[in-house]
């Protein structure tokens, strides 16, 4: 299985796509998307899907895990992620592509086995289950790494449920 995980963001988006045999994850792509702060937000919006449509061709996931909301106290900043969040959402949907969300405490329980992880712990956790050599080159990044490991945990299982119904 093939999942693609997208930490969203209007002026950076991270992308990570791992792949799963049997109980081992390797990561076959990561990266963070960077938007030009000079251009308005809808060409940033129009780059950011084009560049995740782009990924998701190269690397053929079976599914795409992408932060879900949750509440900010800055609504500006809130609102610009809810359009990147939109856009990751549309680029998979385009794609045909299965989306699956999932929220931070969540990932954080996936990746760590604890929900109030700190950033550097779940970095060093992605690091170790998808066998890197260094930090991705953002937060952004191994956030989103961190997301398509917790859906291919979960994914595995509703695998198995399914399976056995």
């Amino acid at each position: 299985m093939r999942v693609m995980g997208v930490d969203p963001g209007l002026t950076r988006t991270g992308f990570g796509v791992v792949e799963q045999r049997g109980g081992s994850l390797r990561a076959l792509a990561v990266g963070t998307i960077r938007a030009d702060k000079a251009q308005p937000a809808p060409v940033q919006l129009l780059n950011l899907c084009l560049a995740l449509e782009r990924v998701m061709e190269e690397h053929t996931p079976d599914a795409v895990a992408v932060e879900r909301l949750f509440f900010n106290r800055n609504v500006q900043t809130a609102l610009r992620v809810g359009q990147a969040s939109g856009v990751a959402l549309l680029a998979a949907a385009e794609s045909g592509l299965p989306v699956f969300e999932y929220t931070p405490t969540a990932v954080k329980q996936a990746v760590t086995g604890v929900g109030n992880a700190t950033k550097e712990q779940v970095q060093f956790m992605v690091r170790r289950l998808v066998k890197l050599d260094a930090d991705p080159d953002s937060p952004d990044a191994a956030d989103a790494l961190a997301l398509a490991i917790c859906h291919a945990h979960v994914g595995r299982s509703l695998a198995r449920m399914e399976a056995a119904t």
